[in-house]
């Protein structure tokens, strides 16, 4: 049977499904209107603990979930997830239209440009109907210029054999489950390392897989790969300290290995050309990162080592040193590449002819290029505009710049993916040497017939606002008339600064759709993430549109603690400094409310992770300022997960949050811990809680813990909306994959329109049938005034109005009103 004949809902079935429950309404509590399961949430048992910190008695009933392989835990999780599935079950029809959308946007092939490395094409596609991507490659034809393989990949005229070189199809359907975190084609192009994990735990089996003759090799220590078993292996480093993660790559020229211990804020850099040892760049010092790259003799090093002997480390920006190979050792380095009033150092990439940085101009992310190599004996410090850099053109609406995956040192092409709230995912490629660009692809999205699309020339790529007279666009030519389009004209995206409790300006990015918005009346969620310097991904989301097109308006607050311009943004929202973060996205909620982007009790929030840390504390703080909440895989148990240095990530997370063994510390981090703080007795708003039972960052007791807390301490009646969702077999990211990702994203979408007394239309209308025309239905007359009213309000500029106000006088005669 078609999809589309299986989303068509009947109105019998509609009312069925709505009648089935004794409960059709919550708690007057906040007038809510969404139907409830007939039955009661689960109650988990208690078993008394209490323990002393500082000084502090804390008692916790629920400790006990903690250790997974309890059995109650396991049955506890299970009539959780039922009862989740019965609070859903009336958006079951919903669910599957939400679904049907998202899926109908994704174009019939996925795929992406090949990238020519070497004698080979790279790329990866997903198989039609598959979940996950499959990465191959063919040989080049050498007879034709590289812009003209490109054409002829894209027109299927290659007539090279495809090599499959990793499926992560066949990898789930083994295992069940999948997930690859690195995946490493070596330069001679004749092995493929990559990491994989089949559990969800994130506990990765590294494997290297000759593609000769397609075999996986069983050793993974320094060795001579396809030499006998005779060869003698050879351990090159370990790590003894817990504080401390291992990265190991080569640098891009492939001449050194380089081996970086790094905690949160610091590293300590060894290189080595392998087998003649280790060179160690710096001893760890608290604070101070160091990242290396190799060219033509000299090391060029990312870091934030103070430009002063006696400087403070901890307010440091990045800068670029350099030094010759055999200085390494020695305090002999240049800084030659300083940050400015204006720009602050992200990162870099070295090529043989270009040194590629990554910079923020005011919050903006951009990128320039450097040419190499630069004078060996300068030793002045030079800011970047010193440096006759060529800043690449970008669209003017652009949130998120991703590099591609730019192999071969030897390239004067610089590949990057472009994404916006409002532009489809844009492939450019910038050529260096020429100072010229190629737009080379840009994400298909199947849209509906009355949504505009603006297209643009590419001269339209914004140049003036970062650069000087250097960069005129008349500088600027391109190979080919490629256009590339946005939404822009259907969704409008507008940044705002938000003035926060101390004066400190928070960015906001709001985007809406001017034919649903209504000033003061529009649903909307604000999500935030506030942790670890992380920027919050603003990237194009095509499953957006199926909430933007109902009325919702998105919002995304940048707050202190995530990434911005400079690394102080970061540091001023973690540690003791935490309650920044959770000021900050408050004031964006009641600045959203305050200036009519949403109505005061429309007004959702979703937070991932650490963002669900901020949520939580948030709620607790002002249980009244969100309508509905969704939290992923939620850090909320802060402050007893940070007390047990056996759990993976405690002792790592020191940095950003504190450590609960210092006394101030410890005091910080209780006065926000979600989990410590749910003020009893207070009205939460519907939540949705999700949590998997394999996750190693964060364990699926913190969620388990929370709701229990919530039913157990908060309005009895509100709390029957609190659901919790766990899912038993994935980790951390979830399942994934294609459509699987398409599922989730429905279920969350649904819970949002359900409980924020925003329907689907033709949903909608069939619930006032099912209120007003049904017999059988005899509704409290106060109860009938508060949903008729929000019946009205959410069908607002809906032909439907008409149909609402006509029944509500047919039918008020039988209810009083």
């Amino acid at each position: 049977m078609a999809l589309k004949s299986l989303l068509k809902p009947t109105r019998k079935s509609i009312l069925c499904s709505s009648i089935s429950s004794s409960s059709l309404f919550s708690s007057l509590c906040k007038e809510r209107i969404f139907s409830l399961p007939s039955e009661s949430p689960p109650t988990a048992k208690k078993v008394p603990f209490t323990h002393s910190v500082h000084g502090i008695t804390l008692q916790d009933p629920y400790h006990w979930m903690a250790n997974t392989a309890d059995p109650d835990l396991a049955d506890y999780l299970r009539r959780e997830n039922l009862y989740a599935e019965a609070f859903m079950a009336d958006t079951q029809i919903l669910q599957r239209r939400l679904f049907s959308e998202m899926t109908s946007r994704i174009p019939t092939k996925v795929s992406t440009p090949p990238e020519p490395w070497g004698p080979w094409f790279y790329y990866q596609y997903i198989p039609e109907g598959k979940e996950y991507p499959v990465l191959c490659r063919r040989l080049q034809n050498e007879k034709t210029n590289w812009l003209k393989k490109l054409t002829q990949f894209a027109k299927g005229n290659s007539g090279k054999q495809e090599e499959v070189l990793l499926d992560w199809n066949e990898i789930a359907k083994q295992y069940g489950y999948v997930h690859v975190g690195t995946c490493r084609v070596s330069p001679d192009h004749n092995f493929l390392a990559c990491t994989v994990d089949i559990t969800g735990s994130e506990h990765f089996m590294l494997q290297i897989k000759d593609l000769r003759s397609g075999l996986m090799i069983p050793k993974v220590f320094s060795t001579k790969l396809g030499f006998s078993d005779t060869e003698e292996d050879v351990l090159v480093f370990v790590e003894n300290d817990p504080n401390y993660c291992v990265d190991i790559t080569s640098t891009k020229d492939g001449k050194f290995i380089t081996v970086n211990s790094n905690s949160r804020t610091s590293s300590e850099e060894d290189a080595n050309n392998l087998l003649s040892g280790l060179q160690r760049i710096h001893k760890r010092i608290p604070g101070i990162q160091y990242f290396l790259e190799h060219h033509h003799g000299f090391f060029y090093i990312l870091t934030n080592a103070p430009l002063e002997k006696k400087g403070d480390c901890s307010k440091e920006d990045y800068y670029v040193a350099r030094c010759r190979v055999e200085d390494i050792k020695s305090a002999n380095w240049q800084d030659i590449v300083l940050q400015s009033e204006d720009f602050s150092i992200q990162d870099m990439d070295v090529f043989s002819g270009h040194l590629v940085l990554f910079v923020n101009k005011n919050g903006v992310p951009m990128l320039c290029s450097i040419n190499l190599p630069l004078d060996a004996n300068h030793k002045h410090r030079l800011e970047i505009e010193k440096l006759d850099p060529w800043f690449f053109p970008l669209p003017s609406n652009s949130c998120s710049i991703a590099p591609g995956s730019n192999h071969d040192f030897t390239s004067s092409l610089y590949r990057v993916v472009l994404s916006s709230a409002v532009m489809p995912d844009l492939i450019v490629d910038y050529d260096m040497s020429k100072r010229v660009f190629s737009i080379i692809q840009q994400e298909e999205v199947e849209v509906k017939h009355d949504v505009k699309l603006k297209t643009y020339q590419p001269d339209a790529l914004d140049v003036e606002k970062v650069s000087d007279a250097q960069n005129k666009r008349e500088n600027f030519e391109t190979r080919e008339s490629e256009t590339w389009k946005d939404f822009s004209d259907s969704y409008c995206c507008e940044r705002k600064e938000v003035i926060s409790h101390d004066g400190i300006r928070v960015p906001l990015t709001i985007l809406y759709s001017p034919s649903t918005f209504q000033k003061g009346r529009s649903p909307g969620v604000l999500q935030g993430y506030g942790a670890y310097g992380e920027v919050l991904d603003k990237s194009w989301c095509p499953s957006r549109l199926s909430l933007l097109d109902r009325g919702f308006v998105l919002a995304f607050a940048d707050i202190r603690g995530g990434g911005g311009g400079d690394s102080s943004w970061h540091r001023c929202g973690s540690g003791l400094q935490k309650q920044n973060s959770i000021q900050d996205f408050i004031f964006c909620a009641n600045f959203l409310i305050d200036n009519g982007y949403v109505h005061k009790n429309r007004l959702g929030s979703i937070g991932y992770s650490a963002g669900g840390l901020l949520v939580g504390a948030a709620i607790n703080m002002h249980p009244d300022l969100f309508g509905a909440a969704i939290l992923k895989v939620p850090f909320l148990d802060i402050c007893n997960t940070l007390l047990d240095p056996s759990l993976p990530l405690t002792i790592l997370d020191y940095e950003e949050f504190g450590n609960p063994e210092i006394a101030m510390q410890f005091e910080s981090i209780l006065s926000y811990s979600p989990y410590d703080n749910i003020s009893k007795g207070s009205c939460y708003p519907p939540m949705l809680v999700t949590a998997s039972f394999r996750d190693a960052r964060v364990g699926v007791w913190e969620a388990a813990k929370w709701v229990a807390k919530i039913r157990d301490t908060t309005c009895s009646r509100c709390s029957t909306s609190a659901i919790l969702k766990t899912n038993m077999v994935g980790g951390h990211f979830g399942e994934g994959g294609l459509y699987g990702g398409c599922e989730e994203t429905a279920y969350d979408y649904a819970f949002l329109i359900k409980v924020l007394g925003t329907s689907d239309r033709d949903s909608t209308f069939s619930l006032l049938i099912l209120c007003f025309l049904q017999s059988s239905c005899r509704i409290d007359s106060r109860i009938a005034t508060i949903l008729v009213v929000n019946l009205i309000r959410s069908c607002i500029g809906s032909s439907k109005i008409y149909i609402v106000l006509t029944i509500w006088c047919c039918e008020s005669g039988k209810m009083n009103l």
